[in-house]
C-alpha cells in the first residue's frame, strides 16, 4: 500500500495512527502539498490533488474519514472499529461529522495561533471549549467516544486533541477527556516520538511561512 501524506496534516494522522494500531505497513510517500514538485506527482495519482490518499493494489482512495473506513472494514480482525450495526455505526458517524464539521478545524486554528504567538479570541476559545465539553459528554459513563468499544471515530477526535495538548489547553475541568485521551495513548505504538515529529514540523512549516 501506497499512502501520500505528511504527518504535520491533521487529516492525515488518524490514517497514520489507525494502521499503526492495525499493524499495517505502508509505503510512505511523504508528500507536501507546498511542494510544487510533490504536487505535480500527488495529481498524477489524485485529480483533487489532497491528502492524505491512499493507493491498495490499484483501488485509490481519498479523504481521511473514506480512507479510516476502508482500512477498518478490510483490515480489522473484527467489525468493533466500525460496527455493523445500523444504530452503532450511526454513532460513527455522528461522532466523525462532528469533529469534520467544527471541532477539528476550531482546534487546528487555534493551535497555529498559538504557534504563531497570536492572541486566541474569546470567541474563538468559547467554540473550543464548547468542542471539549461535548466530548466529555460523549464520555459520560463510556471508556470512548462511541460507545463501549474503540472506534475510527477516537482516532479522528484524539488528533483534534493532539492539537489542543500542543498547546497547553487545560483539561483539568474535564476528567473524562483525560483518561479517555491518556487510553488513546495505549492504542498507537510508537505515538509520543511522532507527536514531537508533528509539533518540529509544524514549527518549521509557519517559520518557512514567515520568510
Amino acid at each position: 500500500m501506497d499512502l501520500y501524506y505528511h504527518i504535520r496534516s491533521p487529516p492525515c494522522q488518524p490514517v497514520v495512527f489507525l494502521a499503526r494500531h492495525l499493524g499495517l505497513e505502508f509505503n510512505h510517500i511523504v508528500t507536501s502539498i507546498y511542494d510544487p514538485a510533490d504536487f505535480e506527482v500527488l495529481k498524477k495519482v489524485n485529480p483533487q490533488h489532497t491528502i492524505p490518499t491512499l493507493v491498495d493494489n490499484g483501488h485509490i482512495l481519498w479523504e481521511s474519514y473514506a480512507i479510516l473506513i476502508y482500512l477498518a472494514e478490510k483490515y480489522a480482525l473484527d467489525d468493533s472499529l466500525y460496527p455493523k450495526d445500523v444504530c452503532e455505526r450511526s454513532i460513527v458517524h455522528q461522532r466523525l461529522f462532528f469533529d469534520s464539521g467544527m471541532f477539528q478545524n476550531t482546534t487546528l486554528q487555534a493551535l497555529l495561533s498559538h504557534l504563531r504567538n497570536n492572541p486566541i479570541t474569546d470567541e474563538h476559545l468559547a467554540k473550543v471549549k464548547r468542542g471539549v465539553e461535548i466530548v466529555e459528554m460523549y464520555l459520560t459513563d463510556s471508556p470512548y467516544v462511541a460507545g463501549q468499544k474503540l472506534t475510527i471515530a477516537d482516532f479522528s477526535i484524539f488528533v483534534s486533541f493532539c492539537s489542543l495538548d500542543m498547546m497547553k489547553y487545560d483539561l483539568t475541568a474535564y476528567p473524562n477527556v483525560q483518561r479517555w485521551f491518556a487510553k488513546m495513548g495505549t492504542h498507537i505504538p510508537d505515538l509520543e516520538p511522532t507527536r514531537k515529529t508533528i509539533e518540529e514540523e509544524l514549527r518549521a512549516l509557519l517559520q518557512s511561512m514567515n520568510k
